[in-house]
């Protein structure tokens, strides 16, 4: 009998942002997570790295719900996620007011300005009127220094301007964790800079931050933990200036 997906609010409130147990994601015949353990406070920014091909976009996928898991737990501020195939969007409408994704191409719509993007989650989420999404996605994108830019499309936008919309169309449900794949790969050292101060900053509120990333200098930076996968597995973890040494 196939086990189906289901998302439950946990009977106990689980003090970090993100709690894996025991994970493991195939991909046809090929295990891609070995029984992965994974914690991240809240407030704690953890950066995940490794070769191509270790699996650490795979971890970021599976725990926004945008790939399926065969075994293990993962359970976001409350909100467990059980192993089978996933489940239809409508239920997962508690785990995406918590979980906050901002993919290594931006993924902006390009039909829609800046605003407008971030507009959406407020909306379609939270059932906010459009001028509070409006207010909201205002605050936002000033508080990432890019409310200039609010009327612009993505296409005029440049790559650190389209990170900070990326990052605040994220923020608009308030999630308690915020994913980033790659987020430093468009950008140059000053832009970098600048997102990784944005970083800390999110961290400070009490958000926690899982972080995948190549780039050993933002990893060294500007985050508390590095997790290091190889083949599905973690094979060290700590302090950057230990990992990184």
């Amino acid at each position: 009998m196939e086990t189906l997906v289901s998302i439950d609010i946990a009977d106990a409130v689980i003090t970090g942002a993100l709690r894996v147990r025991a994970l493991h994601a195939v991909r046809g015949e090929q295990t891609i997570l070995h029984g992965l353990d994974l914690d991240v406070g809240a407030g704690e920014v953890c950066a995940v790295m490794g070769v191509s091909g270790a699996g650490k976009t795979t971890v970021l996928r599976v725990v926004a719900a945008l790939q399926a898991f065969s075994s293990g737990t993962v359970e976001i501020g409350g909100v467990a996620l059980a192993p089978g195939a996933l489940p239809p969007e409508s239920q997962l409408r508690a785990l995406r007011r918590r979980v906050g994704v901002v993919f290594q191409s931006h993924a902006l719509f390009e039909h829609l300005t800046a605003l407008e993007n971030v507009m959406l989650a407020p909306i379609h989420a939270l059932g906010q009127s459009r001028a509070d999404a409006a207010a909201t996605a205002t605050r936002l994108l000033d508080s990432l220094g890019v409310s200039a830019r609010a009327n612009a499309y993505p296409r005029q936008l440049s790559g650190g301007e389209a990170q900070r919309v990326a990052i605040a169309r994220a923020l608009a449900p308030d999630p308690q964790l915020l994913l980033m794949d790659e987020p430093t790969s468009a950008l140059d050292p000053a832009r970098r800079a600048a997102l990784g101060e944005s970083v800390r900053t999110l961290a400070a509120q009490g958000r926690g931050l899982l972080i995948v990333t190549h780039d050993a200098e933002f990893a060294r930076s500007y985050t508390d933990r590095v997790v290091m996968l190889s083949e599905g597995t973690i094979v060290e973890q700590g302090p950057p200036t230990q990992v990184l040494r």
